[in-house]
């Protein structure tokens, strides 16, 4: 359950939770089930956030700092994550459908059973990623990095 003091200061701006998150560094971040949906969250500082189940449907994450994230059944359809930072973020069974991933960093990243058709993985880094079960069709994956990347049972994947 999402703490909902959080989902108002996330909502009333970038800025201000960047700043309470630098302040606060080791605060637990509970924004799980939290309808963000198109919300601007561009640069957010999301590290270490329970974000399980949240909404993000169009939400703007370009640039965010979403390392070590747990993003689990999240829906995250049409969502721009343009050089945000996954790094061993959780995307188990997330949907990420029509996704904007474009040189997204996802070392690490746990993306079993996730949904990423006709997301746009292009030059994004998924070194050691575990895309096990994944859904791929119509996925572009030019130039992503996928060395070492579990790709056990994907679907769609061209070859």
């Amino acid at each position: 359950m999402a703490n909902q003091t959080q989902v108002k200061l996330l909502l009333a701006g970038v800025d201000g939770w960047n700043e309470w998150r630098d302040a606060n560094p080791n605060a637990s971040i509970e924004l799980s089930g939290a309808n963000l949906t198109s919300a601007y969250l561009r640069g957010a500082n999301l590290n270490h956030a329970n974000l399980s189940g949240a909404n993000l449907v169009c939400a703007h994450l370009e640039g965010a700092d979403l390392r070590m994230a747990d993003l689990s059944d999240a829906k995250l359809t049409r969502a721009d994550l343009t050089e945000a930072d996954l790094t061993d973020a959780f995307l188990t069974g997330a949907n990420l459908t029509s996704a904007n991933l474009t040189e997204a960093t996802l070392i690490t990243g746990h993306l079993t059973g996730a949904n990423l058709t006709g997301a746009n993985l292009s030059g994004a880094n998924l070194f050691n990623a575990n895309l096990t079960d994944v859904k791929l069709t119509d996925t572009n994956l030019t130039g992503a990095a996928l060395t070492c990347a579990n790709l056990t049972g994907a679907i769609g994947l061209r070859r």
